[in-house]
């Protein structure tokens, strides 16, 4: 390229680069009808313009990044943006809100139902011994019948009248045919009103199959019917081939009876049901023995059918407990070899009718790991051992780069992708652990989708010593919500997490935590220490003005890799 040319090109980018522009995040609208005064506009304009909304001049970083919060109030407002690059250059855009207070509760005034809920919340099979709860809102001082026979009562000293609850278990005699439930209401002058529920009923039927198996290699067991944008929380995966007693289902979730006093759920496409007739097998516990090979050391219980568990780890002392049930003890010794290297001791108890429980007790302080599984009938726990070289060069770090692909994750002020971040911030931490002599394995090292049940399966295949998972956080207050936060599950992992977040507040980032009891999908394996870095918030454009330099991302991947020193020293130091 010539001089003038070159000279021409150069002077085409400054003048682009001053010339203003307005890009906004959110407001998605230019009209946007909200029921909350607190609003923020977020966008971005040219890195060197100014910006004013409403004439108030607003703070745009280097980036080009700005957030700017709004108290609005009752009715329509409308608010102007100007970008300008003195002298005379500018752009300018409008947007409006309409702000509704929402309206105060009122109650029912004429002969009416106004909603039906009933809880659990679904389309439900049940059993007899099940309760269904009803709660209605209706014309106070009225008679409620729910299906007919279930009297519903008006609740006293409520902020809003007509307010109805009451409660069914479910007989023996009932007949629930597979239809939504009426409610009536008769109010004082005896004018009747019906209305059906939401979701339908019907009784799980003695002629149906009610023993189902699971399958694949991600089947899992929920604590209830919860949820939130993670899913229900797990219990824990369990293997293949489990048969499972079904006592009824909750929208798309079977209930299942784990023992006399335990129930879970699991989601339908997770099991298949076994010919009716199937009864649900339960044992007695048989031969026990505790060993080591060159990897692992092993818990293998002997039981005449696959049974249902939950593992969990506690710490100080460290111990893994794994929960059988259907199990009843029929112990009368354990062999414990000793060539065991992580296992200190086992031992038994029968905490309740069906309930039987192994603790495994660790012979080092930090948990590196254990799954459960079957072989044939034989129950094996197995756990890994503590590297006995606790040095970086000793060691299988996986990185894992967020999101990719369709899923874009976060979003910045000036338009970045958490999904492209993560994996730039991925790449850095992947080449400092090799230059500090760790092996290293990536879910992506290139922009593509992975979905997260491949990303588990990969690692469980491949067992790394230690999966560090990158994200960039988000909220919906892109002013006041800043920080760095870590997130884990079990309590044994707790101790990596803790020494990353400790590293990665040395950059100055406002604390957000370290957080436990995580229920994301990259979070729940028990086979190797994890820890999920949200390393800022993307949705702050400070934080997002610091992630987008190439200095600092490098810092973000250094720091996790002091942290993961820092917890191989504290594991040499607990032994």
């Amino acid at each position: 390229m010539t001089i003038p040319a070159l000279l021409f090109t150069v002077m085409a980018f400054a003048q682009s680069a001053n010339t203003p522009f307005i890009k906004l995040v959110q407001p998605a609208n230019g009209q946007n009808n909200v029921r909350s005064s607190k609003q923020f506009i977020v966008g971005s304009t040219c890195k060197s313009c100014g910006l004013s909304i409403n004439g108030e001049p607003v703070k745009v970083y280097p980036t080009g990044g700005f957030a700017y919060e709004l108290s609005l109030k009752p009715g329509d407002t409308s608010f102007t943006l100007v970008a300008f690059f003195p002298p005379d250059k500018t752009s300018t855009k409008t947007i409006s809100y309409n702000y509704t207070i929402p309206p105060s509760p009122e109650p029912v005034k004429t002969p009416d139902i106004a909603s039906i809920e009933t809880f659990p919340e679904g389309n439900l099979y049940v059993m007899p011994g099940d309760r269904i709860k009803f709660k209605v809102k209706a014309l106070p001082g009225s008679t409620v019948m729910a299906n007919g026979k279930i009297p519903l009562y008006e609740m006293p000293n409520n902020k809003m009248p007509g307010i109805y609850q009451g409660e069914y278990v479910v007989k023996e005699t009932d007949s629930f045919l597979v239809s939504k439930i009426p409610v009536s209401l008769t109010d004082s002058a005896g004018n009747t009103i019906s209305k059906q529920s939401k979701y339908w009923l019907s009784m799980f039927s003695p002629q149906m199959p009610n023993v189902a198996v699971t399958k694949g290699r991600l089947a899992h067991l929920l604590f209830g019917l919860g949820d939130d944008r993670l899913g229900g929380a797990k219990i824990g995966y369990i293997d293949s081939m489990i048969p499972l007693k079904v006592v009824g289902k909750v929208g798309s979730d079977y209930k299942v009876q784990l023992s006399k006093y335990r129930t879970a759920y699991i989601p339908d496409d997770l099991v298949e049901f076994l010919p009716r007739g199937t009864f649900t097998p339960e044992s007695l516990t048989g031969k026990w023995t505790v060993y080591g090979d060159d990897v692992y050391d092993y818990v293998q219980l002997g039981l005449s059918a696959r049974l249902p568990y939950q593992g969990f780890q506690q710490v100080d002392p460290a111990r893994i407990i794994v929960d059988v049930f259907g199990a009843t003890n029929n112990t009368n010794w354990i062999t414990q070899l000793e060539n065991t290297k992580e296992i200190k001791n086992v031992s038994y108890e029968q905490i309740e009718d069906e309930v039987f429980r192994i603790t495994i007790e660790l012979k080092h302080a930090q948990h590196w790991g254990y799954s459960i599984y079957y072989k044939g009938n034989i129950l094996v726990v197995q756990v890994k051992r503590q590297p006995e070289n606790l040095s970086l060069n000793n060691l299988t770090i996986a990185v894992d780069a967020g999101h990719g692909g369709t899923n874009s994750g976060a979003g910045g002020p000036t338009g970045s992708s958490e999904k492209m971040l993560t994996l730039a911030v991925s790449l850095k931490l992947q080449k400092a652990l090799q230059q500090a002599g760790a092996k290293v394995i990536m879910t992506r090292s290139t922009e593509k989708f992975v979905d997260n049940k491949e990303r588990i399966l990969f690692y469980r295949d491949s067992v790394p010593d230690i999966l560090v998972s990158v994200h960039l956080n988000s909220s919906a207050d892109p002013i006041h919500v800043a920080g760095t936060a870590t997130f884990y599950r079990h309590a044994g992992f707790r101790s990596i997490n803790n020494s990353i977040y400790k590293r990665l507040l040395e950059l100055g980032l406002k604390e957000y935590g370290n957080n436990s009891s995580f229920n994301f999908m990259l979070n729940s394996p028990t086979e190797y220490p994890n820890v999920l870095v949200e390393t800022l918030f993307l949705s702050n454009p400070e934080e997002e003005m610091k992630i987008l330099n190439e200095k600092f991302k490098q810092q973000v991947a250094d720091k996790i890799v002091l942290g993961i020193k820092d917890f191989l020293e504290s594991c040499k130091k607990g032994k």
